[in-house]
């Protein structure tokens, strides 16, 4: 076990629940990151979801500009900033914006979202392999689970019959301008940490200065789900890494690795730090845990269907749901990886994936259908963790 619990930080997805709205969900967001502050959390950071009925968090800039005016000192930031839907000088624009109006305070999270989906596409259309992590059947989960330093990595789960939905098509069609393409990952990187620093310049020698952006003091993230371009662009250009166990939690170990392994020391950091993502559930007691977490499955079962994630199960329809072999193995990978318990049985789980994989800082998330269990949740972790 680590001799220091790591740092602990939340990923708020702005849950939709079961008989409430958007609007609600927005309001929770702040109440929520008020109460994370007050506990000790030092990152409050907003996911990016877009054609999902059971998540409100579309544009984390503006739902990180409400949540840094709520608050006072807590870091806010972006888990993360969509690169295939956006331009470097738009996500710089933003993010120096809120820089602006309240430094030291912001973090710019980016993600691959978007040109993943392309690589997947190539590969059921015969393409080449990515080096993207091992890949199970179409829509299916594939390989066996194993124990690491006592953490669960299980089988791993592949998209590749969800991502064959016209949906998918249209989501990224709905997202983009008509015939753009998106940029190689690392180059949109490249770009944005040259804006940032304002050395931008074009092929031909032309400077360009984003304004706002240039010179703001966001910390630049990297977020990444295997041992694919994410994790070496990050390690590379000598960034932060969080690796998405709560995600992908059959190739968290190697995304970590990956990163490591491709680490070169940068102005921001001298050695790699990586923080490890992870979906927990607490309560006083490891039963009344698990009457919380009872409608997590179904809803991991929406988030992996065409049509998005849905509203947040109640505990009535989580109750009522009939379970089919077929959907319980789908979701198997996400149920057996969540932590749920008292604070101790929660603490100790986390503790395990801070060994395991090495972790500099731990991020978590939770989802409840009520509102208090899910702020009383984050009150129970944090004192059994030893913030302050």
């Amino acid at each position: 076990m680590p001799d220091q619990p790591a740092p602990l930080s939340i990923l708020d997805l702005a849950p939709v629940v079961e008989g409430s709205t958007h609007a609600q969900a927005l309001r929770n967001s702040l109440d929520l990151a008020g109460h994370a502050e007050e506990a000790g959390y030092l990152r409050y950071w907003i996911a990016e979801h877009h054609f999902s009925p059971g998540v409100a968090a579309a544009s984390p800039a503006v739902l990180i500009a409400a949540i840094a005016a709520a608050t006072a000192r807590i870091r806010v930031g972006s888990g993360a900033v969509q690169l295939g839907h956006q331009t470097p000088l738009a996500v710089v624009e933003a993010f120096g914006t809120l820089s602006g109006l309240y430094p030291g305070r912001i973090d710019l999270g980016l993600g691959r979202s978007g040109q993943r989906r392309l690589e997947e596409r190539r590969q059921q259309a015969g393409g080449s392999q990515s080096s993207g992590g091992p890949r199970g059947a179409a829509g299916g989960v594939a390989g066996e689970a194993r124990m690491v330093n006592g953490l669960l990595i299980p089988p791993h789960y592949s998209q590749g019959e969800l991502l064959k939905s016209p949906r998918f098509a249209l989501n990224a069609a709905l997202l983009q301008q008509p015939g753009a393409v998106t940029p190689d990952f690392g180059e949109q990187v490249n770009d944005i940490l040259a804006f940032l620093a304002g050395t931008w310049r074009s092929a031909d020698g032309i400077s360009m200065t984003a304004v706002p952006g240039a010179g703001a003091d966001a910390e630049v993230w990297i977020l990444g789900s295997s041992g694919g371009q994410s994790a070496r662009v990050a390690g590379a250009l000598g960034l932060p890494f969080a690796a998405n166990y709560h995600v992908s939690p059959s190739t968290v170990l190697e995304a970590a690795q990956s990163y490591r392994s491709a680490f070169r020391p940068s102005p921001a950091l001298s050695a790699p730090h990586v923080m490890v993502s992870a979906d927990v559930v607490v309560a006083p007691t490891d039963a009344a845990a698990r009457e919380l977490a009872a409608g997590y499955g179904l809803w991991v079962r929406s988030v992996r269907s065409p049509a998005g994630a849905a509203q947040y199960p109640s505990p009535a329809t989580a109750a009522a749901h009939q379970w089919t072999e077929r959907d319980a193995a789908l979701v198997e990978d996400r149920v057996a990886t969540q932590f749920v318990g008292s604070p101790a049985t929660v603490a100790k789980s986390l503790r395990i994936l801070q060994d395991a994989s090495g972790a500099d800082e731990l991020l978590v998330t939770t989802i409840t259908h009520s509102h208090a269990d899910r702020v009383r949740s984050f009150g129970l972790l944090a004192r059994e963790w030893g913030l302050s």
